[in-house]
């Protein structure tokens, strides 16, 4: 059970999803510099909100994740922080460094499933994913 379980003060868990981003009007702007850096950002963010990706894909209009967040926090603000911060992440990658009030990178919603025991499955998937769309990359 201690292989399986990861735990906080008071309880045993094991809360894995499978969250699916996407830029705005799903343009095809996950290339490049972007691409090779938003890896470590989604990770540093992930941390911040004890969290853990677990797997991770970027395609050029969208973003496969899955992501252990502990019970303590909810899906909803883990997500909404990593879309927030990440967005601005972006923004100073693109050379704008203040006045970030606007930025709007992310569409409105995301797509989220629980992750039970057949975490592997969905981890194949989000790996299958370059070859069901075509080029992309691992983070």
């Amino acid at each position: 059970m201690s292989d399986l379980y990861q735990s906080l003060a008071h309880s045993k868990w094991d809360c894995k999803y499978h969250v699916v981003l996407a830029p705005k009007r799903r343009r095809k702007v996950l290339l490049g510099k972007t691409r090779r850096q938003l890896g470590p950002i989604f990770r540093a963010l992930a941390q911040q909100k004890e969290c853990r990706i677990l797997e991770g894909h970027l395609m050029p209009d969208h973003v496969h994740r899955c992501i252990a967040i502990p019970p303590k926090h909810p899906v909803a603000s883990v997500i909404g922080f990593l879309k927030g911060k990440s967005a601005i992440a972006i923004a100073r990658l693109c050379g704008k460094e203040r006045d970030f009030t606007g930025e709007h990178f992310w569409a409105r919603g995301y797509a989220v499933s629980t992750v039970g025991f057949e975490l592997e499955q969905i981890r194949q998937s989000i790996r299958d994913q370059e070859d069901a769309d075509g080029p992309a990359g691992q983070f």
